[in-house]
């Protein structure tokens, strides 16, 4: 976990995680991406998340999630929310997904940080 602090911003943590793509879907998927719906991204920022990023490893069709959240970030209960569970409904043709719809995600643990 990386913290910093500046004198205007809240307190910052830096979250990475892997998700998983269905082989072939990386097209739709980035296009999904491109085309995110405004009142998400409006409600990831009331739970404290920006710089938020997801990359591709084509070879082994990981998705890799970087974001930064605030000290007091509410993503915990993002999968109560309506507009969430729609979201990872309209996603879950392109990858791996729980019996619920919501995408697999494995925290990650940071190994190096460098400002």
């Amino acid at each position: 976990r990386s913290r910093c602090t500046t004198g205007f911003a809240p307190e910052m943590e830096t979250y990475g995680f892997r998700m998983f793509l269905d082989p072939g879907k990386k097209e739709e998927y980035k296009k999904r991406h491109d085309e995110i719906w405004p009142e998400l991204v409006e409600l990831l920022h009331k739970a404290g998340v920006s710089d938020y990023s997801i990359f591709l490893d084509e070879q082994t069709h990981i998705l890799f999630a970087v974001l930064k959240r605030t000290a007091t970030h509410t993503m915990d209960a993002l999968p109560q929310e309506g507009l969430m569970q729609k979201w990872w409904q309209h996603m879950k043709d392109v990858m791996r997904t729980d019996d619920k719809g919501q995408p697999i995600a494995e925290p990650l643990q940071m190994m190096f940080h460098m400002e």
